[in-house]
């Protein structure tokens, strides 16, 4: 049986020492952002609270402007982008004290700041 924990400091031992086996691979059905590790075989849960979308290089497209928007709007386009190409999600940051993770895509260059509301790390 799988051992489970409730903190984010699972999650941030785990990419401390091997962030590049952690990939973000779905988003659940209950606004759980799921990531995995390949290394120690942890499945990490992040509840949303709030996900905010910037772009992380200045954007030439005047359709993609950062500015404060719609407050589902970042959740909405974290949702397209794991759609469309998932394996150019990473987590690049976190802060288990603010209980805050960064995504970044390497294919739209966009960060997206996740608001965590709980952590859950499932080991095998």
């Amino acid at each position: 049986m799988a051992e489970v924990f409730h903190s984010g400091a699972f999650l941030q031992q785990c990419w401390s020492v091997h962030p590049l086996c952690i990939a973000v691979k779905r988003m659940g059905a209950d606004r759980t952002l799921i990531l995995s590790c390949s290394s120690c075989r942890s499945v990490h849960h992040l509840a949303l609270g709030s996900v905010t979308v910037r772009a992380s290089v200045v954007s030439a497209d005047p359709q993609d402007p950062e500015r404060p928007g719609d407050p589902d709007e970042g959740e909405v386009r974290l949702t397209e982008c794991l759609r469309a190409h998932a394996a150019a999600l990473s987590l690049r940051d976190m802060d288990v004290f603010k209980d805050l993770v960064l995504i970044r895509c390497a294919e739209c260059r966009r960060h997206y700041a996740v608001a965590v509301t709980a952590f859950e790390t499932h080991q095998k």
